[in-house]
């Protein structure tokens, strides 16, 4: 990998201010001045130091956070803030992105990473990945209900939904429920209880796969993952 890039992606600054650090001969690479850009490195094999001090290279992250209602999951809008421009900037340099997206206002566990490997095998309809989320329906949720979940609704555009799990926490004029899915639809849980004939008031998704929200985080903060939990994201 080019130098220029891996000093980029540690965040010394654009392409532009990395080169005018290396002109001025603040990096070496396994003690020798390294002054070119374009020179390859390997940042897993190379000891490489700037301004005396060693850097460690990584090429992924894997941020949890605790989404806030209000912004998107995407990673630019000209209109809404997204939940990128949440992020601190040492983070924003490994150019990361949401896996998957929760609605609006839609709150609780994002995954944001660069990683599009995992990405892709989170999110594949092959993998059937669950999500679990808690939810607040504005309507008395019955056994019957958690039935017709465990067959399948048939959505409002005809497509018939996998089996979800539904859990009945409180029922009354307002239910508490918890739903584990392993699709990600759009607008899946809302119209799932719109096809039973009930209204979703508040949605929170609780996990994703082994990944389970961090109740330490208050809405709109977020952590990078253990190195245990980034084991069993890419290990399940």
């Amino acid at each position: 990998m080019r130098v220029d890039k891996i000093l980029a992606n540690l965040g010394y600054g654009s392409r532009k201010d990395v080169k005018k650090i290396l002109k001025s001969g603040a990096v070496t690479v396994n003690g020798e001045l390294v002054k070119d850009a374009k020179q390859h490195v390997d940042p897993n094999d190379d000891q490489i130091v700037i301004h005396g001090e060693e850097v460690h290279y990584r090429e992924f992250i894997y941020l949890m956070m605790n989404k806030p209602p209000g912004v998107i999951s995407a990673t630019e809008d000209t209109r809404d803030e997204t939940v990128i421009d949440l992020l601190d900037p040492e983070h924003i340099i490994f150019e990361p992105f949401p896996v998957g997206r929760l609605d609006k206002d839609t709150e609780g566990l994002l995954l944001i990473t660069n990683d599009g490997q995992l990405a892709h095998q989170l999110l594949s309809p092959k993998k059937h990945v669950p999500k679990t989320y808690f939810a607040v329906i504005d309507g008395e949720v019955t056994e019957s209900d958690v039935e017709a979940f465990r067959q399948g609704v048939t959505l409002d555009d005809g497509y018939e939904t996998k089996p979800g799990e539904l859990v009945i926490l409180k029922s009354g004029l307002r239910s508490d429920i918890e739903l584990t899915i392993t699709e990600g639809k759009f607008h899946q849980v809302k119209r799932m209880f719109e096809a039973v004939g009930k209204k979703v008031v508040y949605l929170q998704r609780m996990s994703m796969g082994p990944l389970v929200l961090d109740e330490e985080l208050e809405l709109g903060e977020y952590r990078e993952l253990t190195a245990e939990e980034i084991k069993l994201l890419v290990d399940r």
